[in-house]
């Protein structure tokens, strides 16, 4: 019954947050990479090398069963899902108090809400492959 029980709650912890991807060009297709190897940068300049812009990536999720991991968790799936290795985070936005409060008593519950530039830093790619082979042995 455990086993069960577990799956159910990462089927629920999962569908907590949904993230989107707009390709920037749909004609570049590159090949999928792992979350582990989706680089996390602030702004454009942090990432220090020249990069490809894949896609634009929203997510939102309900506030009251997700925070901000799980809603960059969700962008490094999608990230991966089409070829990038980083994202560059713009924001999540977070519901303010009396929004969660009217949420609550209305029974509509709040949404954060989150963006990113999905990225391709074309000389990450061997460490990128590097960091697929050992997730995937994990």
């Amino acid at each position: 019954m455990k086993p069960l029980r577990s799956v159910l709650l990462a089927v629920v912890v999962c569908a907590c947050v949904s993230t989107n991807a707009a390709l920037i060009d749909p004609s570049v297709q590159l090949a999928r990479t792992c979350k582990s190897a989706i680089k996390l940068y602030t702004t454009p300049d942090r990432v220090g090398k020249p990069y490809r812009e894949v896609a634009v990536l929203n997510a939102k999720g309900e506030s009251n069963w997700s925070d901000e991991g799980d809603m960059i968790e969700s962008m490094r799936g999608k990230a991966a899902e089409v070829g990038a290795n980083g994202i560059i985070l713009s924001k999540i936005d977070e519901p303010s108090a009396l929004t969660k409060v009217i949420g609550e008593v209305v029974k509509t519950g709040s949404q954060r809400k989150g963006n990113a530039l999905a990225i391709y830093v074309p000389s990450d790619s061997t460490s990128t492959v590097t960091r697929c082979a050992v997730a995937r042995k994990k």
